[in-house]
């Protein structure tokens, strides 16, 4: 498929057409990689909590980990009266 090279202010761009973005499950952002003399877009999983294991891990590690609030704040919230 051809397609035509757009002026988009000082840069350059080209259409997708929808049903290419749909075939490739390309929604709202891509990651643009130069492959020798190809340019490579791939969409974008967003995968949620990505890294969070190791992120833990280390925190457990560097002893970052405790509490916030200790255990008794929950005995202290019993009087409080939610509205």
């Amino acid at each position: 498929m051809r397609v035509n090279i757009i002026s988009i202010g000082n840069s350059k761009g080209i259409r997708i057409p929808s049903a290419v973005l749909k075939q490739c499950d390309i929604d709202s952002q891509i990651e643009l990689e130069v492959e020798k003399d190809k340019i490579v877009l791939k969409p974008v999983k967003e995968t949620p909590r990505k890294g969070w294991d190791k992120a833990f891990k280390l925190m457990h590690k560097r002893k970052e980990d405790a509490l916030l609030l200790d255990e008794t704040a929950n005995a202290e919230m019993e009087d409080w009266e939610w509205k």
